[in-house]
């Protein structure tokens, strides 16, 4: 009886994992493509070698979540995946190469003469530039909604090119800006701490109308949403959101106007983690949203059994590396080269 409720409840757990990691890629690769888009904009070459050194013991670790949630995703909801992967390959396609390229701009830089680095600077910009931008489209264009027909997709191959999903794209830009400076903040000193600190306000300032032009338009792209969203009693039960990001929004810039370190980059982790809630709230329970359920896209039992207990001893040993990374490396970094 008992192992009956767990094969009943195994498509909510994969869901719950996958969920997981993508937050967590999310976090994590978050402020490293930020230091990216930020970088030209520092204020000295010296600059761009520490924002390069604060994430150089990170930055390939961090990806290890993206393949586990697209992994997952493909194991536990196969029919989920085909769809969510012929609706978006172009996107998906465009990100990965982005990602590619600013890998190869990362570890060339360390190697490259001080006439060729500049070269290898912008290759790194604009790989993470795009790489955001991309990743917020596949955002938008989900959240927006996917064509289905029976168990297939069934609309065009530019149909996750809108206005809204080009306007989440920027938005994911801004956010991963403000994880990025405020990673610089935590992690740098002097002069780069400094201009972290004084440009961080300006990306709040746009972080906070994304936030409002996202939540004005959400629940308009589908009746599902506006009345998750915006109908009696829900609008109650999910006030602490908003409410608990506003308050986040003045704890934030309470800790830039206090010299505070740490807080600017928790907090912004913290505003994360609500948006992220919000969006698993307003999509909840579609996985190929508003046509197909998680619980009707999961793979047989058995199977999902079986990728568990893979998944239980892998883990726990992903977790600890990760945490025991941050651990050594945690404190201030220089400006000498690391490689």
């Amino acid at each position: 009886m008992m192992f009956e409720e767990i094969l009943k409840h195994l498509p909510l757990i994969w869901g719950g994992l996958i969920v997981f990691a993508i937050f967590l890629y999310v976090l994590l690769d978050g402020f490293d493509i930020g230091i990216g888009i930020l970088f030209p904009f520092a204020p000295e070459d010296t600059c761009r070698s520490k924002m390069m050194n604060s994430i150089a013991p990170f930055w390939d670790g961090n990806e290890t979540w993206l393949i586990l949630g697209g992994g997952g995703l493909l194991a536990a909801f196969p029919l989920a995946y085909a769809i969510l992967a012929s609706a978006l390959y172009l996107p998906i396609i465009f990100m990965l190469v982005a990602l590619i390229f600013r890998g190869l701009a990362f570890e060339f830089r360390f190697k490259a003469s001080l006439k060729s680095r500049a070269i290898w600077d912008y290759s790194f910009h604009f790989g993470s530039l795009f790489a955001a931008f991309c990743q917020g489209i596949i955002l938008g264009a989900i959240i927006q909604g996917i064509s289905v027909e029976g168990r297939s997709f069934s609309g065009g191959a530019f149909d996750w090119l809108t206005a809204f999903s080009l306007m989440t794209g920027l938005a994911m830009i801004v956010g991963y800006s403000l994880l990025g400076c405020t990673w610089l903040i935590l992690k740098t000193d002097g002069i780069t701490q400094a201009w972290a600190r004084k440009t961080t306000l300006y990306i709040l300032a746009y972080f906070i109308f994304f936030m409002a032009v996202v939540s004005l338009w959400t629940p308009y792209l589908n009746f599902h949403l506006y009345e998750r969203w915006y109908t009696w009693p829900n609008i109650l039960y999910l006030s602490p959101i908003p409410l608990a990001l506003g308050i986040c929004f003045i704890a934030f810039i309470r800790s830039i106007k206090n010299n505070s370190e740490r807080m600017p980059f928790f907090l912004t982790i913290l505003m994360f983690m609500l948006n992220f809630a919000g969006l698993v709230v307003g999509l909840w329970p579609w996985i190929v949203p508003y046509q197909i359920s998680f619980a009707k896209a999961a793979a047989a039992p058995e199977s999902q059994l079986f990728l568990i207990s893979g998944a239980i001893f892998i883990l726990p040993i992903i977790l600890g590396y990760t945490a025991y990374s941050y651990y050594v490396f945690r404190g201030k970094v220089s400006h000498e080269q690391m490689y």
